[in-house]
């Protein structure tokens, strides 16, 4: 095999002779290539991701192992992932998305927990397009085909749309497990003698090299990319998790690692560098579906499979075990001493390289360089100003991305396993936790258009919105999990919004406490029609100790009191009304967004937790999306009830309707309030920005004498708007 035809440039190919003294053979080329490839190696985020925080209190596992696991209380632990899967589902949505859902599901999985729940982050070109539409149907099937059958429910996401994600959809996909902190599985124990099991399904053709291409650009129609589409079985899936949580109940298991990205040669190579040790593979004994070259098998991406580390006295348990679940086993493999991956094929050796070569990917330093139109970016167009700010709520509220996605989520099975707390659409995505009157919170934010204006900021702001929600809603941040969308590296002004994306990210992860305990990265996410925006995607993890502290976000009752705390105004740029009201359809995202301010997020956070606590507060919703206007329309609209806003309260502010109604960012919120306890909540709020906006009564949304639209009008605006898809 060519070792261009492999992945590697002239300077890493010189670079693999100078480590091995020698040329590889065809073998060995692919399996460097693929383990050297971005998906698999992270070669030009590596350096970058170090500045992540990987320790906090709740923190039990962090980067380094299949996924994060956080204490969430009672002797459990929460294990937690996100992923990606966007060139899959850009060529092939149903199966790119389904086996999306089932590749995060092994993840968790693999660390010897019971996956309970999903989520989805879907960033999806214009509604407008028929194309568009048809990979979203495609994906959205994809998810729910799977998710549904192999019941995992899947309990909130996140979808966004524009037209740079035209042809190159993304599809992050989010699961987390429950484990007794007693019995977490690990990948690094693995130990000479031990044998390396293959449980569940044959080897195939499908999905070989997909690591490969999902580290370069997608082409114009996809056709050349198909045969390396993974096809998923949830069935399959289901039965590979319910033997691989009894295998680890009966102490069958050493170790276990699913097979992802690669395959057989990332899973048996990673378990055993993780584990310190060398690994011998036997090709003949590997089950195939088909007639296979080695470096097809060894790249083969066939999913619902996992690789298991058993010690020899327990392989015939583990081969019955496996029989009773109708799963296909096979010990392939074997622990050595050393640090070799050796290949034997019909008993030669096929293949004997260092393991460091394969897990110690060298590290790509790209140029950056600030995009040459920043200026204009940052800058907001003359005469930013509704005309008609009735009309604007209404469209922002209608928007495909303002709009309420039921119909998307409604495909999803939310309930199965009966842990889900709150409907996916609230803000936050809840789960009940077994032997605890606790609740689990999960927060899923992404702001591409304000990360291609202002990258630092805009990636600031995201986590901030993540940990907002959470605070508001009486959760204790315990960590995050995030993915990373860019398109190449390779172009300076793409690489420096990469790097100041992540300084963004983790800017605030620093100041607020919030350790980063898994991830991914997903780059060369552009076709020749143009590169997406800077799209990091964040699922931000919390735990409400009890029931009783948890602030729901529609629960206003006639006579309560809406208060803002926060600042009256934030930011119109990159906006959701500079986008679709204030020209931003023409010109894409313009002007910088709200600054960010570590004091004033901790003040935030201090008494949005005390609120939770110590005031009878009924209901609240940080203000992002769309801005006051819309926090208090989806107030009244999940409430059933109107609100009157005395202008008045906004004092000198109220002067610039616009900003005050539509602006976004910063740590701001509404909440509504009983009125024998509004002493008590503007006591908690003191030195901090807080006002008594008006009251909640009747069945109109009234902002003073400037308009007044029925919870019937807002209702059918978010509700009743353009379709999504197609059914």
């Amino acid at each position: 095999m060519n070792y261009r035809d492999a992945g590697l440039s002239d300077s890493e190919y010189e670079r693999v002779k100078n480590i091995l003294g020698r040329e590889p053979n065809d073998l060995e080329t692919a399996l460097i290539g693929v383990m050297w490839s971005e998906h698999c190696s992270y070669k030009s985020t590596r350096g970058l991701l170090s500045q992540f925080p990987q320790d906090g209190p709740a923190v039990v596992k962090g980067p380094g192992e299949n996924a994060g696991i956080v204490n969430c209380g009672g002797g459990w632990g929460l294990v937690f992932k996100v992923e990606s899967h966007n060139h899959p589902s850009a060529v092939a949505p149903y199966q790119g998305a389904a086996t999306g859902v089932g590749g995060i599901i092994r993840d968790i999985l693999a660390m010897g927990a019971r996956p309970v729940a999903s989520m989805d982050g879907l960033f999806l070109g214009s509604p407008d397009s028929n194309k568009s539409v048809n990979l979203a149907e495609g994906i959205v099937d994809g998810i729910a085909g799977y998710g549904n059958a192999v019941g995992v429910p899947t309990i909130g996401g996140k979808t966004f749309y524009d037209p740079c994600f035209d042809g190159n959809p993304l599809v992050n996909a989010f699961n987390c497990g429950l484990v007794r902190l007693d019995s977490i599985v690990s990948s690094k124990t693995a130990r000479p003698g031990d044998i390396a099991v293959l449980l569940g399904s044959k080897t195939g053709r499908d999905g070989i090299a997909g690591a490969s291409f999902a580290s370069r650009e997608l082409d114009e129609d996809g056709r050349e990319s198909r045969p390396r589409i993974q096809i998923g079985d949830p069935f399959e899936e289901k039965l590979l998790i319910e033997c691989c949580l009894d295998l680890k109940e009966k102490g069958l298991i050493a170790s276990m690692q699913d097979m992802g990205a690669a395959g057989i040669l990332s899973s048996s190579s990673e378990i055993a560098h993780k584990s310190g040790v060398g690994i011998k593979i036997f090709r003949e004994r590997i089950p195939l579906r088909e007639h296979m070259e080695p470096w097809e098998i060894f790249l083969s991406e066939s999913q619902e499979r996992m690789l298991l580390i058993v010690v020899p006295e327990k392989m015939n348990d583990v081969m019955a075990m496996a029989d009773r679940y109708g799963l296909e086993c096979a010990g392939v493999g074997t622990i050595i001493e050393g640090d070799r991956y050796i290949v034997v094929d019909g008993g030669v050796t096929a293949a004997d390289l260092p393991l460091s070569i394969l897990g110690d990917v060298p590290v790509i330093e790209w140029p950056s360089q600030e995009p040459s139109d920043t200026e204009e970016r940052r800058s907001l167009p003359l005469g930013s100003n509704s005309g008609n700010p009735a009309g604007d709520l209404l469209r922002l509220l209608g928007s495909p991305s303002g709009r309420e996605r039921r119909e998307i989520w409604e495909q999803y099975d939310c309930q199965v396993q009966l842990r889900t707390a709150e409907e996916p659409g609230c803000p936050v995505s809840a789960m009940r936790l077994p032997d605890s009157d606790g609740l689990m919170l999960f927060s899923m934010e992404g702001e591409p258009w304000k990360c291609r204006t202002d990258p630092f900021n805009g990636a600031a702001e995201t986590m901030a919105q993540s940990l907002r929600v959470l605070e508001l809603s009486g959760a204790e941040a315990l960590g995050m999990t995030n993915c990373l969308n860019f398109p190449s590296p390779e172009n300076a002004e793409n690489f420096y919004e990469l790097s100041e994306c992540v300084r963004g990210l983790a800017a605030v992860c620093h100041d607020m406490g919030c350790p980063v305990v898994s991830g991914n990265v997903s780059l060369y996410n552009e076709t020749p029609r143009g590169a997406i925006y800077p799209a990091p995607l964040v699922v931000t993890a919390g735990l409400v100790s009890h029931r009783e502290f948890y602030v729901p976000s529609g629960d206003m009752e006639e006579g309560d009191a809406i208060c803002l705390v926060g600042p009256v105004s934030g930011s119109l740029g990159a906006s959701r009304w500079q986008m679709l009201c204030g020209g931003g359809s023409e010109t894409g995202p313009r002007g910088a967004t709200w600054t960010y301010d570590p004091e004033m997020e901790r003040a935030f956070a201090e008494r949005a937790a005390a609120t939770s606590r110590k005031a009878r507060v009924r209901s609240g919703r940080v203000i992002a999306g769309g801005g006051l206007a819309v926090a208090l329309a989806k107030s009244a609209i999940a409430s059933g009830i109107g609100i009157e806003i005395d202008m008045a309260g906004f004092g000198a502010y109220a002067y610039d309707l616009t900003y005050l109604l539509f602006s976004e960012g910063g740590p701001r919120a509404i909440y509504s309030v009983q009125a024998e306890s509004l002493d008590k909540f503007f006591s908690i709020w003191d030195g901090y920005p807080a006002l008594r906006l008006g009251t909640v009564r009747g069945d109109l949304l009234k902002i003073g004498t400037e308009f007044e639209l029925s919870v019937w009008e807002l209702r059918n605006a978010f509700k009743e708007g353009k379709p999504l898809l197609r059914r």
